[in-house]
């Protein structure tokens, strides 16, 4: 009696119900596992913000590793705070190259400033008025950073250098955290996120983190300082844009203004008392 044809498991009958498969033929493919964030590296570009630029460097500089400022070579305020803190500062014309306004040239300048950079670890875009928790890098370690994602962050509203003063004296200022597992934060506005009516949840530019292993360049457009950004995130799909969980930062104002108020170059008061 011949013994019965050798069939695969593959190819053997089963008991599972018709169109029913393996486990792991449906599970999604491995993700980049998370590691703590051993390297940081931030770039801000600052056109006559020196005033800001001053308190967020105060506020800002011991989360990094390495840190650069770009700006014009007339703007000798925002020059004296760069060497006040001694950080990298480039000095360059790009805001208004081939005749383009100040908005235009940023994605010139931000990718001069990562240039800068040795790009072997995380990487950081901030506005020079935005001031970051002094627990924020213990906070990137609990946020399970993706490698593969582009992240953001809310923002609080901080309407008036007297404001900014009371804020720090709150006692959910210095930590955000209460009884050691509440995220809080003093009564301050929380600026909307902004969600595209094409390309869904984008984490703006006061506040983009990624990975330098991912080698992207903010976009060369035709736009303004408005539309920069919001390219840069889109380069990233739709499920690969994060907001942080465990970081909520401040956004300095020196009076209550529009949307866009300075998007074209500085309009608003000096941020002082």
């Amino acid at each position: 009696m011949k013994p019965p044809a050798y069939q695969s498991p593959n190819s053997a009958q089963s008991d599972r119900p018709a169109g029913a498969r393996d486990a792991h033929a449906i599970l999604p493919p491995p993700r980049a596992r998370s590691q703590p964030v051993r390297y940081l590296e931030g770039v801000t570009t600052c056109v006559n913000y020196a005033d800001f630029l001053d308190v967020t460097l105060s506020e800002n500089l011991h989360h990094f590793n390495e840190f650069v400022v770009v700006t014009t070579p007339d703007d000798l305020a925002t020059q004296n705070v760069c060497s006040k803190h001694g950080v990298i500062c480039v000095e360059t014309n790009v805001f208004s190259k081939d005749g383009t306004h100040f908005a235009a040239g940023k994605s010139h300048a931000i990718n001069l400033g990562l240039s800068h950079l040795k790009q072997t670890g995380w990487l950081l875009h901030l506005d020079a008025d935005i001031a970051l928790p002094d627990r924020f890098r213990a906070m990137l370690d609990k946020a399970a950073l993706d490698p593969t994602c582009l992240h953001g962050a809310d923002r609080l509203e901080v309407r008036s250098h007297d404001r900014w003063a009371q804020v720090q004296g709150d006692e959910g200022y210095a930590r955000q955290y209460r009884y050691r597992f509440l995220l809080s934060a003093p009564e301050l506005p929380l600026s909307p996120r902004f969600v595209h009516d094409v390309h869904g949840f984008c984490p703006l530019g006061y506040f983009q983190l990624w990975h330098s292993s991912q080698r992207r360049q903010y976009p060369y457009n035709q736009g303004g300082r408005e539309q920069t950004d919001v390219l840069f995130a889109t380069q990233w799909e739709p499920e690969d844009r994060r907001i942080l969980p465990t970081v909520l930062c401040y956004h300095l104002q020196s009076e209550p203004a529009p949307l866009g108020a300075n998007w074209h170059g500085r309009r608003t008061k000096p941020f002082t008392p």
